[in-house]
C-alpha cells in the first residue's frame, strides 16, 4: 500500500523504515506466491497492475479491521473500559438497534459498542475474522464455519406510492409489475441475490430502469413517484404516510434473518447478553407477523 500511495520504491521504503532492496525482495516474494504481478515497474511513478488494483482495497480493509481491533484491545487495557463489536444489516440496525442499545447501555453504561452496519456478505466476513463477535444478518444454512440461530423469515413485498394503481390490491403476482418501472438495489446486497435467484429468467421480463445502493434511497424514489421497488417487509417503515406495501405471489420470496457467530467460539458474556436482547425483540416481531 505504501508503494501505491507514494508511487516510488525509495519513498515507500523510507516510510516503512526498510531498505529499498528489502522492500523489493518482499514485493517480489509476494508476487511469486500469488503468481501475478502487482506492480508495473516500467512506468514512473510505479503503478499498480490490474491484479494489484483488485488486491489493494481488500488489503486496506483487512489492515483497517486489524487496526480497529488493536485499538479496542489497547483502549481496554489502558482504561479498563470494555468494548463490544457486532454486525447488523443497515435496515435492521435503523429500525431495532437504537432502543435495544439504549436498554443495553442502561445496564452496562461503561461498555462501548461498535456497530458495523454493513451488507450481509461483509457481516459474515467480519464475524469470521473475529472483528465482530456476532452479526444480525441474512442467513443461509450452508455455512459450516458459522453458528446460525434463525430468528424469523420475512417476505419481500411491492413498495409503491399510496396513489399507485397497485397500492390498493390485497396481493399481486409478479407478472402484474411488467408495465411499471422498477427500482432495484445494488447487486452487492444479499436482498438482490435472493431476488435474482428466486425469479430466474422472469426478472428479465420486468422493467428494471433504476438502481441504487441503499434501500432508503429506493424508498424515497418510490415516494417521489419515480417507480416501484421490491424490498423485505422489515426494510420499510410501515408508518410512512406516502408508502404502501403489497404482498407478492408466484413466487413468494422470503429471506431468513438470524444471529451468526463463529462456530465453536463462545460469545463473551456481554455479547451473549446483547444477543439475547436482540433475539427477544426479533421474536416479538415474528409473533406479530404470524
Amino acid at each position: 500500500m505504501s508503494i501505491a500511495e507514494r508511487g516510488n520504491f525509495q519513498r515507500a521504503a523510507a516510510h516503512l523504515n526498510l531498505s529499498q532492496t528489502a522492500l523489493s525482495h518482499r514485493i517480489r516474494k509476494l508476487e511469486d506466491d500469488l503468481g501475478v504481478k502487482l506492480l508495473s515497474r516500467t512506468t514512473r511513478p510505479v503503478t499498480l497492475t490490474r491484479a494489484g488494483l483488485q488486491l489493494l482495497p481488500r488489503a486496506q480493509a483487512t489492515l483497517e479491521d486489524l487496526s480497529a481491533a488493536m485499538d479496542e484491545v489497547r483502549h481496554e487495557g489502558t482504561t479498563g473500559e470494555q468494548q463490544l463489536s457486532i454486525g447488523c444489516l443497515p435496515t435492521i440496525a435503523q429500525r431495532y438497534l437504537p432502543h435495544i442499545i439504549r436498554r443495553f447501555s442502561e445496564r452496562y453504561p461503561a461498555v462501548a459498542v461498535r456497530v458495523y452496519d454493513n451488507s450481509a456478505s461483509e457481516i459474515s466476513e467480519l464475524v469470521r475474522a473475529g472483528t465482530a463477535e456476532f452479526g444480525l444478518t441474512i442467513v443461509a444454512a450452508n455455512r459450516s464455519d458459522l453458528a446460525i440461530n434463525i430468528l424469523l423469515k420475512e417476505a419481500f413485498v411491492l413498495v409503491c406510492a399510496t396513489d399507485h394503481p397497485l397500492a390498493k390490491e390485497a396481493a399481486i403476482n409478479w407478472s402484474a409489475l411488467a408495465p411499471y418501472p422498477l427500482i432495484r438495489v445494488s447487486q452487492q446486497t444479499g436482498n438482490r441475490l435472493l431476488l435474482d435467484d428466486a425469479l430466474g429468467s422472469r426478472r428479465e421480463k420486468l422493467q428494471w430502469l433504476y438502481e441504487v445502493q441503499h434501500t432508503a434511497t429506493a424508498v424515497r424514489l418510490v415516494a417521489a413517484g419515480v417507480g416501484v421497488t421490491i424490498l423485505p417487509r422489515l426494510a420499510v417503515n410501515s408508518a410512512e404516510a406516502d408508502i404502501a406495501m403489497v404482498p407478492l405471489h408466484n413466487p413468494k420470496v422470503t429471506r431468513a434473518l438470524g444471529i451468526v457467530s463463529r462456530a465453536g467460539v463462545p460469545l463473551s458474556p456481554l455479547a451473549e447478553e446483547l444477543s439475547r436482547m436482540i433475539v427477544r425483540e426479533l421474536r416479538k416481531e415474528r409473533r406479530s407477523t404470524v
